[in-house]
């Protein structure tokens, strides 16, 4: 047998050999939607679990009250978005702007859609076994704290801002967090946010104020103070 002829049945038997080892391979199993959402349940549990702990309640019996309270509302809100993907809103436009409906705003649509009850149990739940700062302290946990900071934001941005200017913005925030807190992604809780920042900018301009001049001011001075730093 010539050289060539060797070559080919060894290049021959090595891919035999190369899909049989292939073909013996056991696939592996795919994770089923009910094992998925046993674990993602132990997940959300998990994160409830730990909010609620950093209240040092020091009270067991509470505590296992309130972890079942807000895992129940992250499952809820959880499979409300799983199950109303924006495809479910038909694509259109904004009324307000005349653009078209992002799909942001398509979900934002699809999960503002879910029943009241959702959010009236969380906060009934809360309110029930918590004074007011413990049941921000919560909402603050899935909101991950955007409250104080765009709170510092203002009171950087706005010279000499008064106290009646902050108790109004801080009102706005406060309701931008609690009704944040029934959705799920990021997107989307910072998207309620921007919701409530546009009606603090419009009150500040309706009350003798110019935003847009205050933030223009702002950071010039950030851009100073960072030019400075350089040199």
């Amino acid at each position: 047998m010539n050289t060539m002829l060797k070559r080919f049945f060894l290049a021959v038997a090595v891919t035999a050999t190369v899909q049989a080892f292939g073909q013996e391979q056991p696939a592996k199993p795919a994770v089923s939607v009910a094992e998925a959402k046993v674990k993602s349940d132990a997940e959300q549990e998990k994160k409830a679990a730990d909010w609620v702990a950093s209240l040092n309640l020091n009270d067991a019996e509470k505590e296992n009250r309130l972890t079942k309270v807000v895992a129940t509302h992250l499952q809820a809100v959880r499979d409300w978005h799983n199950e109303h993907p924006f495809s479910t809103v038909p694509a259109g436009i904004n009324p307000v702007t005349g653009k078209p409906l992002s799909e942001l705003d398509r979900q934002l649509i699809a999960d503002s859609a879910m029943p009241e009850t959702v959010h009236q149990n969380l906060m009934r739940g809360l309110q029930k076994e918590l004074d007011k700062n413990q049941v921000a302290a919560i909402l603050d946990k899935y909101t991950i704290g955007k409250v104080a900071f765009t709170m510092n934001g203002y009171r950087a941005i706005v010279p000499n801002i008064t106290e009646k200017e902050e108790a109004t913005l801080l009102g706005f925030m406060e309701q931008a967090r609690e009704q944040a807190v029934d959705y799920k992604s990021m997107k989307e809780i910072s998207a309620i946010f921007e919701i409530y920042k546009t009606k603090s900018e419009q009150y500040l301009n309706a009350n003798g104020r110019n935003w847009r001049e205050m933030y223009n001011n702002y950071t010039a001075i950030l851009k100073a103070q960072k030019a400075a730093g350089k040199k």
